[in-house]
């Protein structure tokens, strides 16, 4: 079965954690003078712990990675070669067809409709108006779309719905935004709506050949399942995940048109935190404390992303237990290592980096924070 590989390219640089031989132009070398060599026990650390009074009650282990746009692994934890799934951490990814295909533009779609691409949204009233005035420019319906109707993360949104006596729709689904560009994407180059969620259809091939240019693996053969949207989800090298994210940081060595479109995604996402998630989000909390200085995106199953745009580095994350809890405390404990924020802009969110642990009377009885030493300085 084919990919397609559009537009080709080489790229000459290469890392221990974004290898593969699949015409990317990778030469292994040794890293740069300077750099530590930071590869140890494959064993995922403990980094964050959750306590209840004076006691630890529980940890969570996890993998994690900071990678530059060269493919340079500056720091690591854990093993980073062995495929996890991405889930919905590398939306943006996906999203790199709305965009390089023309049909974003074809069809009059700005910055708010991209950034809705890249989204897990709380399903709020601005996330489906915004996902249902798409589907009308493009000529949709809730039929064409196959995420399935999801009942809104956002409570009161949820509750609403209740009170009205309405069932959710694939619109309330926290990945319609994906899904909309897919549908968009394949309307503009005349490929069939129906059965797009499927491997071999047309449009994930295209996503999957795009994977592999960003993170420089060879995935055909990779181990795939099915995300919770229906869409396939590839297994990939976490550092190969973190390295695709710094080429969307510094897309200093990517082709133009790919560059361009990247860069217009990463405005788009930092434009528009709110269209990421929502009221309460971990995602949209730290973007809008980071004004732009971060991109964040988790995933499903402990998974999370960041971009450091102005430091050209992507960071990616797995809790090894698929603890969301575990994911956020640890993506901010990350992002702070970085110093891309200000102890300012951190004294806004002090919530993301210790998380209070609440009883069902509301009372602070212990903390999910980041284990000690953990990231090192």
């Amino acid at each position: 079965m084919s990919h397609d590989h559009t537009p080709k390219h080489t790229h000459g640089h290469s890392s221990s954690c974004c290898g593969g031989d699949h015409n990317h132009g990778h030469a292994h070398h040794q890293p740069s003078e300077g750099r530590a060599d930071l590869s140890g026990p494959a064993e995922s650390p403990i980094v964050v712990e959750v306590t209840r009074g004076s006691l630890v009650e529980s940890v969570h282990r996890a993998r994690a990675c900071i990678v530059d746009a060269g493919g340079h692994v500056l720091a690591r934890w854990g093993d980073i070669d062995a495929p996890v799934y991405p889930r919905s951490a590398i939306k943006s990814l996906q999203a790199i067809p709305l965009v390089e295909s023309g049909a974003l533009d074809a069809f009059g779609l700005g910055d708010e409709e991209l950034a809705l691409a890249c989204s897990s949204h709380n399903g709020e009233a601005r996330h489906t108006e915004l996902a249902r005035s798409w589907a009308e420019r493009v000529g949709l319906t809730l039929d064409d779309y196959e995420c399935g109707a999801q009942i809104p993360y956002d409570p009161a949104t949820a509750e609403d719905l209740v009170r009205r006596g309405e069932a959710p729709t694939a619109f309330h689904n926290n990945c319609s935004g994906k899904h909309s560009g897919f549908l968009t994407t394949a309307k503009h180059k005349g490929e069939r709506l129906k059965g797009y969620v499927r491997y071999e259809h047309p449009v994930q091939q295209r996503i999957l050949g795009v994977m592999e240019q960003m993170t420089g693996q060879d995935l055909f053969g990779a181990p795939w399942g099915v995300d919770g949207c229906s869409i396939p989800t590839i297994g990939m090298p976490l550092g190969a995940i973190a390295y695709a994210m710094a080429r969307i940081a510094d897309p200093v060595d990517l082709p133009d048109a790919r560059a361009e479109a990247v860069t217009r995604i990463a405005k788009a996402w930092g434009k528009h935190p709110f269209l990421i998630g929502g009221t309460g989000s971990f995602d949209t909390a730290l973007m809008e404390a980071a004004g732009g200085a971060v991109l964040i995106k988790g995933g499903a199953e402990g998974v999370g992303c960041a971009v450091i745009p102005e430091q050209g580095i992507g960071i990616a994350l797995k809790i090894e237990d698929g603890a969301a809890r575990a994911r956020e405390v640890a993506l901010a404990a990350l992002v702070r290592s970085t110093r891309a924020l200000t102890d300012a802009q951190w004294a806004r969110v002090p919530d993301l980096l210790t998380a209070p642990l609440l009883n069902r009377a509301g009372t602070r009885v212990g903390d999910v924070r980041s284990a000690t030493g953990w990231p090192a300085a």
